[in-house]
């Protein structure tokens, strides 16, 4: 299928449910060719217990018109990766877009338990698959993502650095898991930018996943239904949630803003503006990004919206460029 990103190669690990599966089978839309990894197979469910499949997801992307290969990874164990990585390189001989997406750790989360009194092999469990994973798998396929200018890593996390740094997210061990991928995002950002890559940490916020739904018993069709419910939790209220599919158009916004000494790069990533009290509306998926050169700012302007193929688009220039279309871009406070 051609498209904006033909000829593009990308790697969506954990890509079994939620964002992960939205945006496999969105870049496979878009005309890359996705390798989609996990561990729930139809064979053998993953520790999660989830009765989605990587299989699933495979044909998905290929009821889409796109071309790729859905199989079992467990990227918790390096050496699986590294088989991946010289599968791919023997293939493809390039990787542009890597999804670090893997999770997998709401099971194992007391929430709202001091650290001194939650289980420990869970607490240390989650810091592995929402860590370590995330590591193994940058390790083993950056090196082939650097051999060409315009790479971009996507980490998948919850929560903005601000938010998280004001905010305590119920358990010492989901705290530190996602404050810590998003500065993985850009520690990642600092070491690909010599080589013309990136890195965005990307926060969908609070989205209708599979395991939402089945808790609020609504489908993606019928979420509305659950409006009128009683807030259950640990789940925030679906009111403010949004599609784990990415909306055509707009899902994400870019923006550069005004110069600064700082010669950093990397980027970070908005939780989507919830919808209002009352509201049946769906926020979309957000993004802000850091060019070398400049300093975070956020853009409202419709003219700045991008979907995640232009996101991954966009990491072929040597710098991300927002476009304005006549309109000044008003920037935070």
């Amino acid at each position: 299928m051609a498209g904006p990103l033909t000829g593009r190669v990308a790697l969506v690990a954990g890509a079994t449910r939620g964002a992960g599966r939205a945006i496999a089978v969105e870049l496979a839309r878009a005309g890359a060719y996705v390798y989609a990894t996990s561990r729930s197979t139809r064979s053998a469910r993953s520790e999660y217990d989830r009765p989605e499949t990587i299989e699933e997801t495979g044909e998905l992307m290929e009821a889409a018109g796109g071309q790729g290969f859905a199989l079992r990874v467990d990227h918790l164990e390096s050496g699986q990766v590294a088989g991946l990585a010289a599968r791919i390189n023997r293939e493809q001989g390039r990787l542009d877009v890597l999804v670090n997406d893997i999770w997998g750790g709401e099971n194992l989360v007391d929430w709202e338990t001091p650290v001194w009194e939650h289980d420990l092999a869970n607490g240390l469990r989650l810091l592995r698959l929402a860590v370590d994973t995330h590591l193994i798998t940058s390790h083993h396929m950056l090196p082939l993502m650097i051999r060409n200018p315009g790479g971009l890593v996507i980490e998948v996390t919850d929560g903005t650095a601000e938010y998280n740094a004001a905010n305590y997210r119920l358990s010492v061990f989901y705290d530190l898991a996602k404050a810590s991928v998003i500065r993985l995002a850009w520690s990642q950002g600092h070491e690909l930018a010599p080589h013309g890559c990136a890195a965005v940490a990307l926060t969908p916020g609070w989205m209708r996943s599979e395991m939402m739904l089945e808790h609020y018993g609504v489908t993606e069709d019928t979420w509305r239904d659950a409006l009128d419910r009683p807030y259950q939790p640990p789940f925030p209220h679906p009111v403010t949630s949004a599609s784990r599919r990415p909306p055509p158009s707009p899902a994400a916004r870019w923006s550069r803003s005004r110069p600064t000494r700082s010669g950093s790069a990397g980027i970070r990533a908005r939780c989507p503006r919830a919808a209002s009290p009352g509201s049946t509306a769906s926020p979309t998926w957000t993004a802000a990004a850091r060019t070398r050169g400049a300093t975070w700012s956020r853009c409202r302007t419709r003219a700045c919206r991008r979907t995640l193929t232009r996101i991954a688009s966009a990491a072929a220039r040597p710098r991300l460029r927002h476009r304005r279309a006549g309109r000044r871009c008003p920037r935070a406070a």
